[in-house]
């Protein structure tokens, strides 16, 4: 069956995006004219209230709410402090990172290692299990006989093994990445682009890419109102009261992360016996690779910088009320909780992401695991004119792609963020300065590759405006975009509708008979798995592990089609044999 993007654009009202894998539904977005999509917008925006016990900011930027500014997320360029401070923590960081990358790349090499020897293992235990079973009974029981007399006076050179894989403690907290920060003060915000002194002092996860001696000039955003103080001060009442009504939730941002738990807990206590490597077991545990069977997003492309709290700093000495900054939105407003936002900011295109001031130089994403993949898009990065100041990700999509093609993406989005630089130098706090685009051009750019055979758009405008973006973008593939002018409703003809119905259903039904429950609350996404009607199987222990495994890719799917992030625990189906867990 082909796979297709099929994007209603009938209505003005509304848009709806779905990419679709023979009959079934993959992907799923939609946006309305009275709630568009925030998050990548960039804007210039004004500090009305630093909160000393939250070690962060609250951000006019033009939103319904004010934003959620963490200390961790402020750029040390905002900082008002000494030069000679400045410095000191410029090197500190540059330190930090280089022992980054290196911890980064040997965790690596112990991964591969590790797996060429599971491998290796894996294929030692079929072979004695083969030789095992066609052995002759009447020769096992003579040995076994043999062994009985001879093994009563044998010493015991037994190793307890459950023992001695508890004596490596884990330890992953000496790996996390360090935030990528660097800098220089001004009294007010700043756009830093690329100055000599400072401007080189970060690495990416990848090796690091030595940048061009040409450097963008930075860009200062004076506070014009600095006059009007006064006035702002009434401004600043009204909203105080806002401040404080999801002050309460601001804590949440910054410690949400997925979590699986099963419901079997008998192995918890045991380590992985097989290789002794428990603690790069531990090391690595957050490091597996994943396959992702999506569409990427955007930001996750960008490595997270941990939070490294800076001693000698409180966001209180350093950051003050009415500072103008250019922020941009990393998380959607909800409930009560106003958007969050950084400072560090990244521009998307198809193949890379510019980080515009994160002196990164260049890097790949770490969703590319292919060796040679990686090799190669080094070489193309390398052969790039990065800016002083400036760092590039790679993307995924641009895995397969030509240095001409990767060269062409680099270079949009130089000249994106030089008019990002204009705009915001004409522009007074709070306005929009940088406007992530559409969703018909969000999905081309991120969700289209080389799988999808062709792009159906309903609606006149929604069709030029697909087909427009696609010969700027990929005018190869422009002839993929075809315009639906079927009388019946696009995705009523394509069976979609009902899918899409189906997930305001907190229960899924699985192939197999099983069938998954989904509960959001406030605090985390619940996710229940039962076999339900599953008899394909003869024995229970492979009906919950085939149940289980269809169920983990079900819960990834329904995950993106209903937009649940945050904390979610999955009770899968207990297992008896641990190497099925």
């Amino acid at each position: 069956m082909p796979n297709k993007m099929l994007i209603d654009a009938t209505h003005p009202e509304e848009t709806r995006v779905v990419v679709v894998r023979g009959n079934r539904v993959e992907e799923f977005d939609f946006e309305s004219a009275q709630r568009k999509q925030l998050r990548g917008n960039i804007y210039l925006a004004k500090v009305t209230r630093v909160e000393p016990s939250l070690q962060a900011a609250f951000i006019e930027y033009g939103g319904n709410r004010h934003g959620f500014l963490a200390f961790s997320e402020i750029h040390p360029d905002y900082y008002q402090i000494p030069v000679a401070d400045r410095q000191a923590l410029i090197e500190a960081d540059e330190r930090a990172h280089r022992e980054a990358e290196e911890e980064s790349e040997n965790r690596s090499s112990r991964r591969r290692s590790r797996h060429r020897s599971s491998r290796r293992r894996d294929r030692g235990e079929r072979v004695q299990s083969e030789v095992i079973e066609g052995a002759n009974p009447e020769a096992e029981a003579a040995q076994l006989t043999d062994a009985a007399q001879v093994g009563d006076h044998a010493p015991d050179y037994g190793h307890d093994d459950a023992h001695h894989d508890h004596d490596h403690p884990h330890d992953d907290a000496h790996h996390d990445e360090h935030d990528h920060q660097h800098g220089e003060a001004h009294d007010v915000a700043a756009l830093p682009a690329g100055d000599d002194h400072h401007q080189e002092h970060h690495a990416d996860d990848a090796a690091p890419v030595a940048a061009s001696d040409e450097a963008s000039a930075p860009v200062a955003v004076h506070d014009d109102h600095a006059h009007d103080d006064h006035s702002h001060d009434h401004g600043h009442d009204d909203h105080e009261h806002h401040d404080h009504q999801h002050e309460s939730h601001a804590h949440d941002e910054a410690h949400e992360a997925p979590f699986v738990s099963h419901g079997d807990h008998q192995d918890e206590n045991h380590a992985d016996d097989a290789d002794g490597d428990d603690d790069e077991d531990g090391e690595d545990a957050e490091e597996e690779v994943v396959e992702s069977v999506g569409g990427d997003d955007v930001l996750e492309e960008v490595p997270e910088r941990a939070f490294r709290p800076r001693r000698q700093y409180k966001i209180q000495e350093v950051i003050k009320r009415r500072q103008v900054m250019l922020v941009q939105v990393v998380k959607e407003e909800r409930g009560n909780k106003g958007a969050a936002l950084t400072t560090y900011l990244s521009l998307a295109g198809r193949y890379a992401v510019l980080m515009p001031n994160t002196a990164r130089g260049g890097g790949i994403s770490r969703k590319i695991t292919s060796a040679q993949d990686r090799s190669r898009l080094k070489d193309v990065v390398q052969d790039l004119d990065v800016p002083e100041g400036m760092g590039i990700i790679l993307r995924t999509a641009g895995a397969s792609r030509t240095k001409p093609e990767i060269k062409r993406d680099f270079e949009y989005l130089i000249r994106m963020w030089e008019t990002v630089r204009d705009t915001t130098l004409k522009s007074q706090a709070p306005t929009l300065v940088y406007e992530e685009g559409s969703l018909i051009k969000r999905s081309l750019r991120d969700l289209y590759n080389k799988e999808i055979d062709e792009v159906l758009v309903a609606g006149e405008s929604g069709f030029n405006e697909a087909r427009d973006f696609m010969k700027m973008l990929m005018p190869s593939n422009v002839r993929a975009v075809k315009q639906y002018r079927d009388g019946q409703p696009l995705f009523s003809r394509m069976g979609v509708e009902s899918q899409l119905d189906a997930m305001f259903s907190p229960t899924v039904t699985l192939r197999s008979g099983g069938y998954i429950v989904i509960n959001q609350t406030e605090a985390l996404v619940s996710i229940d798995v039962n076999s339900g009607r599953s008899t394909r199987e003869h024995h229970i222990e492979d009906t919950a592990l085939k149940t289980n495994l269809e169920a983990a890719e079900e819960v990834a799917r329904q995950l993106r089609l209903r937009d649940l992030a945050g904390l979610i625990v999955i009770d899968f189906i207990d297992m008896d044999e641990k190497r099925n867990n």
